[in-house]
This record gives C-alpha cells, structure tokens and sequence, in this order.
C-alpha cells in the first residue's frame, strides 16, 4: 500500500530509477507491518512506467538504510502488539543485486505472495474467532440468569451453534486452501475464499461474543472485546473482502472458460 492507493496493487508510485551499478528508491510505502521490529524489507517500487503493471520491480532493502526513514507508530484499534508505520523513502541507495527476481517481474510476486500470505491471514481469523467462540462457551456456562446457566437458553445455544459452525466451515477452506499449496496445486481462488471465509467468521463470531457476554464483553475486564478489535484487520489487509470476491468470481469464472 502508498498513501494514494492500497486495493490497486499495479499502481505503485514508489519509483526505483537505475543510476550505475545501483537502484535510486523514492516514496512512501503505508501501512508496513512491523515496521520498527524488521530487519529488511521488500520494497516494489517501478522501473519502467510505460509498462505499467509489468513495469514494477521488487528489491530487497535492508533495515536501518540510508535514505529510509520510518514514519509513526500508527495507534490502532487491533492487532496492537506489532507496530504499523510508514516507510519513507528519500533517494535510498539499494545494489542491483537486491533486486528480487528479475526486472518487471514485481507484480508477479507480489501476486504469488497474496496468495500465501492469504492462507496465513485466514489461520489469523480462525485463531481469533476460536478463542472468541471459548470465550463465550466458557461465560456462558457460569452466567447465571433465570435460576439456571444462560448457556441452557435456547436463544444462547443458537448464537454457539451458529459460531461452531461458521468456524468449522472456515477451518475446513483454510486446511483445503493450505493442502493445495503444500502439493504445489492451483490455489489462487482457494486461498482468496479461506481468507474471506475466516475473516468474515472472525468479525461475526467476536461480535456475538459481546452479545453473550453482555456487559463484560464492552469491558477490557474480559477479552471479548480484543477478540473484536483484532478481528476487524483480517477482513482489510491482504486484500479487503471486497478484493476476495472478485478474486473468487474472476476464478470461477474462469473456470467455466468464461
């Protein structure tokens, strides 16, 4: 992602410009996971603008560099034990021999990586979503409402039903999704209904932690309300759920020989 786009992978702005026998980086990159923590990086930055997409390039910058400059500390909702910035880059010296791969093969990288990173940001969900679902099972049988445990009210037991299952079903594309790639398999769409799946499971299933929980799921006493907040990523990074579908849909459609 850049400051001016994030879903539109093949718009990058960061510019790589050969100078001798070194490449010239400039730009912001938004939204660096571990930013502060990392070593290196790997930058996609274009070298050739009139080849658009396929004029995007992938270097591997190493952590501290001169001309790389980290911005804030982004104050998040979630996920608030890795830190979030930005990466600023102001004529960063890199060698020709940090770029990755060869040039112009950056989009394809990063495409190949989406898919992978897809599966990792889907067993991210179902890890949320099942401590948010043990969370409820286990109040639920303690909290005592009308004489008896609230977990005896069917209104409850319909709420964990629905849970268990949205949870399962994400679980099983996640081990499909994650089974394909270790055969070296197509798992482009796959991958893309894991992370969809899981996300969206995890977002539904914290919600419904709070709702059980009531009172002490609003409060930082109980940790319902983290599982929400953590949630809430996994449906953005690693393309939106709104990225997934297309993905899905452009697959199925091919599929058909659409």
């Amino acid at each position: 992602s850049e400051p001016g786009n994030g879903s539109d992978a093949g718009a990058a702005s960061t510019m790589a410009v050969a100078k001798g026998s070194d490449y010239i980086l400039n730009g912001t990159k938004a939204w660096i996971t571990n930013g502060y923590e990392s070593e290196a990086t790997v930058v996609f930055a274009t070298t050739d603008k009139a080849k658009k997409h396929k004029g995007i390039s992938a270097f591997i910058v190493p952590k501290p560099t001169t001309g790389l400059t980290l911005g804030k500390k982004e104050d998040k909702m979630g996920i608030r034990g890795s830190s979030t910035c930005s990466l600023i880059f102001e004529d960063c010296q890199v060698p020709s021999e940090n770029l990755l791969g060869e040039a112009g093969l950056g989009f394809k990288i990063a495409m190949m990586t989406l898919d992978a990173g897809r599966i990792g940001i889907a067993s991210q969900g179902l890890g949320i979503a099942q401590a948010a679902l043990d969370c409820a099972v286990d109040y639920a049988s303690k909290r005592q409402a009308f004489g008896a445990p609230i977990s005896k009210l069917q209104a409850i037991q319909h709420k964990i039903a629905n849970m268990a299952m949205r949870l399962e079903a994400a679980r099983l594309l996640t081990w499909r999704a994650a089974f394909l790639k270790d055969n070296k398999k197509p798992f482009t769409k796959e991958a893309a209904m894991a992370k969809l799946a899981a996300s969206e499971a995890a977002t539904y299933i914290s919600h419904q932690a709070i709702q059980i929980l009531g009172g002490m799921g609003y409060v930082s006493d109980m940790p319902a309300e983290r599982h929400y907040r953590d949630a809430r990523i996994t449906e953005i990074y690693e393309g939106t759920s709104e990225i997934q579908r297309l993905v899905i849909a452009a697959n199925v459609f091919k599929e058909y020989g659409l």
